[in-house]
């Protein structure tokens, strides 16, 4: 008998959660096909089975929360029965939480959990009647009879919540909860604020896009990110982290692009940018962002970055903002939108557009001055950003 377990995904993941089972018990399994999808540190990620076989038992039913080695379910042949051991462990798995709710594990009987996958019923949204709380079979069928309104929309519809309804604090936005809390805890942070005119950025990027194909032409984003990577070469002290040991100063410039999702926030990598030309940066970031509105970033994607940029200038609300640092690095780049402003040019008044940018770094290992500096270095790059981009 084989054993799927939770496995390591990540350097910093303690825990993971069965999101979908692939296969049904009894069902025949090959080694290497992927049996299930876990989510853990914002991303999805699938298990496949250990060997050839059939499942003879589903240990974590979709929406339990394990820690690393955790049993997720049993691999055999068709005949084979699971032992009183495996079947203790696999009790006192399944009783485990379905997905935390309110800030409370669910506790469900394992046949209640698998009339629960059967009838299409979430767990996490019921209040279980049976002894300390557990959620039972009658439970179960209680909550199928509901209106669908009440009961978790099938795969592929939309999950918004309804009014007054407790939304899980599990995935993704319990993953981003944490690692905000982390950062705010831990980096005694300042922010430096200043408008910037974007009118010649904006004049080349219309050049760059002349004759292109609305898929291929450059974005504000785009620019920024090549500028940053410049700018970070050339002020290094910038690019660090915070280690036990000291403060690491990075040979590699790997920034991250903030990419917001329905249910929450992603920031894929673009390794490399000072050596990348704009155009490759812009394709990456391409890439980047269709995969993670498809959940297809891998951990490699979302990992090893220096600094991060996050852009809310799209939504066209606001101007300035304090933006949390992404751990492990030191620094964060905010940008706001674009709006026309009274600007005096040549002792004339005259509307120019203005961008908003605010740093915002870690002040153990980046004081005022340097970070005033970088900000300083940034404005000129924008000011002529044909010399930063090509």
């Amino acid at each position: 008998m084989h054993e799927i377990r939770m496995p390591k995904m990540g350097l910093t993941m303690t825990t993971g959660t069965v999101v979908k089972w692939h296969k049904k018990e009894g069902d025949q399994v090959k080694k290497g096909e992927e049996i299930l999808d876990i989510s853990t540190e914002k991303i999805t990620n699938t298990v496949e089975a250990p060997a050839d076989g059939v499942l003879l038992k589903i240990v974590a039913p979709e929406g339990t929360e394990l820690p690393i080695g955790g049993l997720l379910g049993l691999i055999g042949a068709p005949d084979e029965k699971v032992g009183e051991e495996q079947a203790s462990e696999t009790k006192g798995t399944a009783e485990q939480a379905a997905g935390p709710a309110a800030g409370e594990r669910v506790k469900v009987t394992p046949a209640a959990a698998k009339l629960a996958r059967e009838l299409g019923v979430d767990c996490t949204r019921l209040v279980g009647t049976g002894p300390g709380g557990r959620i039972t079979r009658e439970d179960v069928e209680q909550a199928a009879a509901q209106p669908r309104s009440v009961q978790a929309a099938p795969e592929g519809e939309s999950q918004k919540p309804a009014p007054g309804e407790v939304i899980p604090y599990a995935g993704m936005r319990k993953a981003i909860g944490e690692n905000m809390s982390r950062s705010w805890a831990i980096a005694p942070k300042v922010t430096h604020h200043v408008a910037v005119d974007v009118s010649r950025l904006l004049e080349t990027r219309k050049a760059i896009n002349e004759g292109l194909d609305e898929k291929n032409r450059v974005s504000i984003t785009d620019l920024l990110i090549k500028i940053v990577a410049r700018a970070l070469e050339m002020k290094p002290s910038i690019n660090v982290s915070l280690e036990s040991g000291g403060i690491r100063m990075f040979k590699d410039i790997n920034i991250g692009v903030a990419v917001a999702l329905e249910n929450g926030l992603v920031v894929p990598v673009v390794k490399n940018a000072n050596r990348k030309s704009l155009f490759q940066i812009s394709a990456e970031i391409r890439e980047l962002a269709q995969k993670a509105r498809e959940n297809r970033l891998s951990r490699e994607e979302m990992s090893g970055g220096t600094f991060t940029v996050t852009n809310l200038g799209a939504y066209g609300s606001v101007d300035y903002f304090t933006p949390i640092i992404n751990q492990p690095e030191s620094a964060i780049l905010g940008v706001g939108r674009i709006v026309q402003v009274p600007a005096v040019v040549e002792g004339q008044i005259v509307p120019r557009p203005t961008m908003g940018l605010s740093l915002a770094f870690d002040h153990r290992v980046i004081d005022g001055a340097p970070a005033a500096e970088f900000l300083a270095i940034l404005l000129k790059m924008i000011d002529k950003p044909l010399a930063a981009v090509l």
